[in-house]
């Protein structure tokens, strides 16, 4: 096959499943997992293959490295290649910063688990094909870890250990393979859904696109963008974390109160 061929992680929903699709539309072969989401993933897969591509879902955990394993053995069985990985599977848990006592070392065991081994053996797991093809990662990082705010305190230093281990691996793979992450702040998924009532959230996100020097909400389709640039242009271009907030960074103010 001479269709380049990319990996989504948690491509069942969000951020995920709007990079795989704007790799289809540039004419890649997609294989997505979910985790639990069996419906999500081959949802996406579906959409992709009307781009006039071969798409997949996978089940797979991160967290487990056999999964990994299986996942780049799908690929490679139906392809013969690995030429993009995104790492887009990650998870929270909403805690409260206001009592560390609300925190337990289960929490970073499971976030840190998917966020940042999942994200490392995934990585393993195609590392022979990906340098063959000399090919590009993308990481879903998140701006929780440059500003230690989000869902918690847990889940933003598991972004920044990301962010650490974007430029490690940046400096493993190179000159063969680009390694890059986008730091996206609040985007305007079901991610953070969970937290609040319907109302509320509707709330949330006005709040978020008002406190943006460019006054919008930043949307999945808006990082898939940056991921489809770091996969397939930028080649100039290794161990960045590119933030996409419509400029909150900017400012003071944040949404977000962990109180």
């Amino acid at each position: 096959m001479s269709r380049k061929t990319a990996i989504i992680t948690g491509g069942s929903s969000g951020i995920g499943a709007a990079s795989a699709l704007e790799l289809a539309k540039a004419g890649c072969n997609i294989l997505v997992t979910y985790a639990s989401n069996k419906k999500g993933g081959e949802n996406i897969a579906e959409v992709c293959r009307t781009e006039g591509v071969e798409a997949i879902a996978v089940q797979a955990d991160v967290s487990s490295n056999d999964d990994c394993i299986t996942v780049n053995k799908a690929a490679v069985d139906k392809w013969g290649r690995v030429d993009i990985l995104v790492n887009s599977a990650g998870m929270t848990r909403f805690l409260s910063s206001a009592a560390l006592s609300a925190i337990d070392a289960d929490d970073f065991a499971r976030i840190y688990e998917v966020n940042v081994t999942g994200t490392f053996q995934m990585i393993r797991a195609v590392e022979e094909e990906i340098i063959k093809a000399k090919g590009s990662i993308v990481n879903i990082s998140s701006h929780a870890g440059k500003s230690g705010l989000g869902s918690s305190m847990v889940y933003a230093s598991s972004k920044a250990a990301l962010n650490t281990l974007t430029l490690s691996l940046a400096r493993h793979f190179a000159p063969n393979v680009r390694v890059n992450a986008v730091c996206p702040g609040f985007v305007g998924t079901d991610w953070m859904a969970p937290r609040f009532e319907p109302e509320q959230f509707e709330k949330f996100k006005e709040t978020v696109a008002s406190l943006a020097p460019l006054k919008t909400l930043v949307l999945a389709e808006d990082v898939a963008e940056a991921v489809l640039w770091f996969a397939l242009g930028g080649t100039k271009i290794t161990g960045q974390q590119l933030t996409i907030d419509g400029g909150t960074h900017l400012t003071t103010a944040t949404p977000v109160k962990n109180d």
